[in-house]
């Protein structure tokens, strides 16, 4: 039987079994940069699964990376095997920290964060073993509502509004050190910014992410935040 594959496309297939991507390897060449695209083929078609975008909506190479690395730690980690079976994730981008590093900040399913959390501290110790370097944080993935028009029957859910949007991502970037206080500092300019206090009993897990978790919100709230940790009242 000859089986000849053409036309082949980067079609976003997660239900596409491993026994598909063992006819595509047998179907294609396999030098030159035929063999390359294969290999990438074979990658997409199972690791392609780990990662659900909005329709229409092709996952970025970067984010191509991290679904193959959750791919790949669903089947080589046993510790991690079943728990990561029904997970992926919405996207994950790069960040720039500073000191010239990068962090990593992969965005989750909200309805699926409870799952995630069970495993969070393994998770994130196999993911920062694979992305050598960077801190990796895990966000869940929301959408803010914007008010309605004035006169209108439409109830803007609270969940969905800015404040409380932007108060869950905080709570997530710094998981699962706890915030026990929120000041905010006002300069002569108009300018202000929020300094966040965590749980110091999680200061020996958090205090060399300190910058990253800056940096994270940043980039996904726009506002300035510094983290640090209460001063211990002297009796």
């Amino acid at each position: 039987m000859t089986i000849r594959v053409t036309n082949v496309r980067r079609t976003y297939c997660p239900l596409l079994s491993p026994l598909a991507a063992a006819i595509l390897r047998c179907a294609c060449p396999l030098s030159g940069e035929s063999a390359e695209v294969q290999l990438k083929l074979e990658k997409m078609f199972t690791s392609r699964r780990k990662i659900q975008k909005d329709k229409g909506v092709e996952p970025t190479e970067f984010e191509d990376t991290v679904a193959q690395a959750f791919f790949d730690l669903e089947n080589g980690n046993q510790e991690l095997k079943s728990d990561l079976k029904d997970l992926y994730i919405n996207g994950a981008v790069q960040v720039d920290v500073a000191g010239n590093r990068k962090a990593v900040i992969i965005h989750v399913p909200y309805r699926l964060q409870k799952a995630y959390k069970k495993i969070h501290v393994r998770l994130v110790r196999e993911l920062e073993k694979k992305f050598s370097g960077k801190d990796v944080i895990l966000v869940g993935t929301r959408r803010i509502v914007r008010p309605p028009k004035k006169g209108s029957a439409v109830v803007r859910p609270r969940s969905r509004t800015l404040t409380t949007v932007h108060d869950a991502i905080l709570e997530d970037v710094v998981y699962p050190a706890e915030i026990v206080g929120k000041r905010v500092r006002y300069h002569s300019d108009g300018a202000k910014i929020m300094k966040i206090f965590l749980d110091p009993k999680e200061r020996t897990n958090t205090e060399g992410k300190l910058d990253t978790y800056s940096s994270v919100y940043r980039r996904l709230c726009g506002k300035e935040v510094v983290f640090d940790y209460p001063v211990a009242e002297s009796v």
